[in-house]
């Protein structure tokens, strides 16, 4: 019952981050990109402002669309915890149908606030993220199910010598 939930309360999260106004959205994204380059560029801190700023205009594309896939491998996560009690083998099949259609209506809420836009190339990059997510799930219960099986395995060998 928890990763419905969670799942419910990232999806507030996506919505209430769309709902924001084009200015609001470009000064939180310009912000990640003052933070990078802080974090990346040593002598960033001594630049003059107008260069920073510069900086993170530059990155700003980037930056929100990293954001969107990231965003939204996260609900891909959460949605294949949320459906996999439910759904078995077809849980991925039903979390990328379901994020994918979040994405399409996400944008579509888009083209109501005021400066922003909705976009398809978005709802694919979003529903790429999603299938980046479920691949990240599906890569680590493969390692997980390999390692238990070496695991038992090698306590099998043990125990016959």
């Amino acid at each position: 019952m928890i990763f419905p939930l969670l799942t419910f309360l990232w999806m507030v999260v996506i919505f209430s981050f769309s709902a924001n106004l084009a200015e609001e959205s470009t000064q939180i994204s310009r912000s990640v990109g003052r933070m990078i380059g802080e974090i990346c560029i040593s002598e960033f801190q001594e630049w003059p402002k107008e260069r920073q700023d510069a900086f993170a205009e530059r990155i700003d594309y980037p930056v929100r669309k990293c954001a969107h896939a990231s965003e939204y491998a996260i609900l891909g996560m959460l949605l294949w915890f949320s459906f996999s009690g439910i759904a078995g083998r077809k849980a991925g099949l039903y979390s990328f149908v379901t994020g994918t259609f979040y994405a399409a209506s996400d944008e579509i809420h888009q083209l109501y606030v005021p400066g922003r836009s909705g976009q398809i190339s978005d709802v694919i990059l979003d529903a790429s993220g999603v299938l980046i997510g479920l691949l990240l799930i599906y890569i680590l219960r493969t390692g997980i199910k390999r390692y238990k099986k070496h695991t038992s395995n090698r306590q099998i060998q043990i125990k016959i010598k």
